[in-house]
C-alpha cells in the first residue's frame, strides 16, 4: 500500500509535474527513446511503479519484449541503435551523478546522435523520471491504477 496519496494531498504541485511530463512528451525526442530512458532510470532507482508503467507504455509505442528484457544489460545487447545507446549512457550518468557528473565523452555521444531539441528532451525526460522515481520509491507506490 502506498504511504501517501500525493495527487490528492498536494494537487497543485502534482499537476505541475504532470504538465511538465506532457510538455516533454510533445517534444521532438522519439517516443521509443523516451520510454527506454524511463525504464532504464527506473531500474537503476528501483522504482517498481515506474518500471511497470513504462514497460507498458513502451509496448504501446511498439517496443518489443526482447528489447525490454535486454535493457538492464543494454551494453552487451546488439538490439539497440547507436542513438539509443548514447541516450541510455547519458541517462545512467545523469541518474548516478558521480563526482564528475556527465563526462564530456558521454555528452559528445549525445551531441552526435541528437539535435538540440532532442538533446533538450533527453535532459528533461531524464530529470523528470528521476523526479517520479524519487516520489515512487519513498512513497512505495504500487503498480496499476495509472
Amino acid at each position: 500500500m502506498s504511504r501517501l496519496n500525493l495527487p490528492q494531498l498536494a494537487p497543485e504541485v502534482y499537476q505541475a509535474w504532470v504538465q511538465a511530463e506532457m510538455a516533454i512528451r510533445k517534444g521532438p525526442l522519439a517516443a521509443t527513446v523516451r520510454e527506454l530512458v524511463k525504464i532504464r532510470v527506473s531500474q537503476i532507482n528501483g522504482c517498481l511503479f515506474c518500471i511497470d508503467m513504462h514497460t507498458a507504455e513502451a509496448r504501446k509505442e511498439g517496443e518489443t519484449e526482447q528489447r525490454i528484457y535486454h535493457l538492464n544489460a543494454w551494453r552487451e545487447s546488439t538490439l539497440f541503435t547507436d542513438a539509443e545507446r548514447a541516450a541510455l549512457d547519458y541517462a545512467e550518468a545523469a541518474t548516478r551523478l558521480g563526482v564528475h557528473g556527465v563526462s564530456d565523452e558521454i555528452w559528445a555521444g549525445v551531441e552526435k546522435h541528437f539535435d538540440e531539441g532532442e538533446r533538450g528532451g533527453l535532459v528533461a525526460i531524464t530529470a523528470q523520471i528521476n523526479l517520479w522515481n524519487r516520489l515512487g520509491v519513498p512513497l512505495r507506490l504500487q503498480p496499476g491504477g495509472y
